[in-house]
């Protein structure tokens, strides 16, 4: 007779391997991920729109990416729901939002009659946010967060955008400034993969109490916002595109310690 207990034995110790090597599942967090997935959403339906004539909306819709963006993270870390899959999704979603769709957008509205220096303007600014984002990525363990290296992609997005939509709200054709735009795409693509610091405003803790003054400013400023949205948002995005050059040049000629961060 076969030996059942030496049989049963073998059979269990196969068991007890295959529980130990199965893969564990994992879930992922919803919140964080949904305002993810609608900043991804918001860029692929400026892609849609850039490619229907449709460049305002197209703009604004990058817009409200970026700042979906910015919540995904903030309220990541509010509700302790970080993950690597969400920082490897986020990453992902602002190529498609702050990378391609800002390159596509410009490119199908004013250069894509300069032959090749409209899409060779619009090929380098979205090989600068590619790489600005595996630099951020690769050296974001050793970050000063209170600065960026280079232009972020979401500012540099919003500076295109925002663009974009003051031109077609004071209805200026793109062959009317593409040259201009071509400026503004250059521009916003070789800042961000300077070694330039730009503030953060990271270290900006929403839980502390402010002075009745701060909300007071903030009140005026929607007030400003709303007199006249793309020109106001425009100055503000290129504002702070020029506050990394404005303080490389204060640090240089006042010769006062570099403000510099460790990484991106």
């Amino acid at each position: 007779m076969p030996d059942t207990d030496s049989n049963r034995g073998a059979e269990d110790e196969v068991i007890e391997e295959y529980v130990a090597v199965k893969p564990t599942r994992r879930g992922i967090y919803l919140l964080p991920n949904l305002l993810t997935t609608g900043a991804l959403f918001a860029g692929f339906y400026a892609i849609v729109q850039a490619m229907n004539g449709r460049y305002e909306q197209a703009a604004i819709a990058i817009l409200v990416a970026m700042i979906l963006d910015g919540l995904d993270g903030r309220v990541a870390r509010l509700t302790n729901t970080q993950s690597a899959f969400g920082a490897e999704y986020d990453s992902l979603s602002d190529m498609v939002s702050f990378g391609v769709a800002p390159a596509l957008v410009m490119y199908s509205f004013a250069l894509k009659d300069m032959g090749k220096l409209g899409w060779i303007a619009a090929f380098v600014y979205c090989a600068a946010a590619a790489l600005r984002l595996a630099r951020f990525n690769t050296m974001l363990a050793v970050q000063d967060k209170r600065w960026f290296m280079g232009l972020p992609s979401p500012a540099a997005a919003a500076l295109v955008a925002g663009f974009v939509w003051l031109m077609v709200d004071n209805q200026i054709t793109g062959n009317e400034s593409r040259w201009l735009a071509w400026a503004v795409i250059l521009f916003a693509g070789i800042s961000m993969i300077t070694n330039l610091a730009f503030y953060s405003g990271k270290d900006f803790n929403l839980k502390r109490s402010v002075p009745f003054l701060v909300i007071v400013l903030v009140a005026l400023g929607f007030s400003l916002i709303s007199v006249d949205p793309p020109i106001v948002l425009f100055l503000i995005f290129l504002g702070y595109g020029v506050s990394g050059y404005v303080l490389w040049l204060k640090r240089r000629y006042l010769r006062k310690t570099p403000i510099l961060p460790r990484s991106d």
